[in-house]
């Protein structure tokens, strides 16, 4: 739904901000290394059992102790943003680097996929990461195009901002 011709009034919950996800770990004191001192994320601790981070902005993640957990699909995986390819590219060699010292599980190859150039990573807790160009605001410029037709940003023609390219 385009948010120009969004009808608040008529929205059955009025909301006011989406302000976090969820993500566990079997491990809190671990995946608080990870997120710190790999992924680069600022950390607080919120309970014996749960962590807040966030990055760039006020959307965080609160993550949550758990016994024993599934891995998470990598269709649900959270976006990490970089401006350029090379940003990509050296956050993925920097990966495959520190693999066994951050006990990441899993990295894919970096790949230009639904318009933007990418590569995911499966971290300890088995919770996938994808880390991605994208303009300063994230995917907030997907909202300008408005609604999409046909392949949308799946199309290979799909036009993303220049400073992604």
């Amino acid at each position: 739904m385009n948010t120009t011709n969004l009808d608040l009034e008529n929205c059955s919950l009025k909301l006011n901000f989406l302000s976090h996800g969820t993500l566990e770990t079997t491990d809190t004191e671990k995946s608080r290394r990870f997120y710190e001192d790999f992924l680069g994320l600022e950390v607080i601790r919120t309970s014996p059992i749960s962590l807040l981070c966030r990055l760039g902005g006020n959307n965080t993640m609160a993550i949550v102790e758990v016994k024993t957990k599934e891995e998470m699909p990598m269709l649900n995986h959270n976006g990490l943003d970089v401006l350029t390819k090379a940003d990509v590219d050296r956050a993925h060699q920097i990966a495959l680097a520190q693999k066994d010292k951050w006990g990441i599980k899993k990295i894919t190859r970096p790949l230009e996929q639904h318009g933007t150039y990418c590569f995911f990573i499966c971290d300890p807790d088995d919770n996938w990461w994808e880390i991605l160009t994208n303009p300063k605001n994230g995917y907030s410029w997907m909202f300008e195009k408005g609604e999409q037709a046909g392949r949308g940003h799946l199309d290979k023609e799909f036009e993303r901002p220049a400073e992604t390219l």
